[in-house]
């Protein structure tokens, strides 16, 4: 009985760490596949050198100057694989996302982009809701677990408050269009990786040209970092007017920030100030 009493404790603390879903059937140590990645490379970086060592040297005056004076690049220099790899993805989901014309085109690129690696722990792949000409777009962080399940964004508690503050102003769900910077749900809910975000931003950079709505929302200040490239609190971006705009478009986008409904959950004295934030958007909206 104490046995059980012990596992049960134990599953708790699990899931109050965020811990909530099985994504395999057997653990995998993290640090010995970083250290088996590391051993990867550094082999291939011994390879490499070795390759080098047995060519003869190059003839500098038969260089182009321009390879024998490129900025940032040091005689002797290791090049990290990974980081080739990351920039290698993140020009895929470039032309990927510049291909795509409408919103289904966004999504059937993202399906087959396996340049993000939280697409093998989730289950479903969360690009957006809502209709293509919605003149109204929030964007979140990360999908959450109740999303990650039903493939739509902002579904869980989150989402419900989230119709309840669009509702008090006279603006209904089907209405407003709905996406977030990342489009998998990290495992546990943990914070998208820099990584992950770049790779991401080019397809919700191109979501938001083809949906060109008259006001963009930040939701959290996750998002607001990523799309509105602001480093502050959401305490302070919040209540306030930005520009978003891409090299595609031809216009600025009148953009904003909000706290987050999650937060909004945890925090409910911060209710009074999103109820502001919700009436400066809709008065926005109105005067588009």
């Amino acid at each position: 009985m104490q046995h059980a009493s012990e596992l049960h404790t134990a599953l708790q603390w699990h899931i109050d760490a965020g811990c909530d879903e099985c994504i395999a059937d057997e653990p995998i140590d993290r640090f010995a596949v970083s250290k088996a990645e590391m051993a990867k490379a550094e082999m291939a970086a011994a390879s490499d050198d070795a390759s080098a060592g047995s060519r003869p040297a190059p003839n500098a005056a038969s260089q182009p100057a321009a390879s024998q004076n490129a900025p940032g690049i040091s005689r002797g220099a290791k090049v990290n694989p990974q980081e080739v790899d990351n920039n290698r993805q993140i020009r895929t989901a470039v032309e990927l996302a510049r291909a795509a014309r409408t919103i289904d085109e966004l999504r059937d690129a993202l399906a087959g982009f396996e340049g993000c690696p939280l697409k093998k722990t989730a289950t479903n792949l969360v690009l957006s809701d809502g209709p293509a000409e919605a003149r109204l777009m929030f964007v979140g962080e990360a999908p959450g677990a109740d999303e990650d399940r039903q493939g739509v964004p902002f579904v869980g508690p989150s989402g419900k408050l989230l119709n309840a503050m669009l509702e008090s102003v006279g603006l209904f769900r089907e209405q407003v269009l709905i996406s977030n910077t990342v489009f998998w749900r990290p495992p546990g809910n943990r914070t998208p990786t820099t990584q992950e975000s770049a790779v991401c931003h080019p397809f919700i950079e191109r979501l938001v040209e083809i949906v060109n709505p008259a006001v963009l929302v930040c939701v959290g200040a996750p998002a607001a970092h990523t799309m509105l490239g602001q480093t502050q609190g959401i305490s302070r971006l919040r209540g306030k007017w930005y520009e978003f705009q891409t090299a595609q478009q031809s216009h600025p986008i009148a953009a904003t920030a909000m706290f987050h409904p999650a937060y909004l959950l945890r925090t409910p004295i911060k209710k009074r100030d999103a109820w502001a934030d919700i009436r400066m958007i809709a008065k926005r909206l109105s005067e588009s």
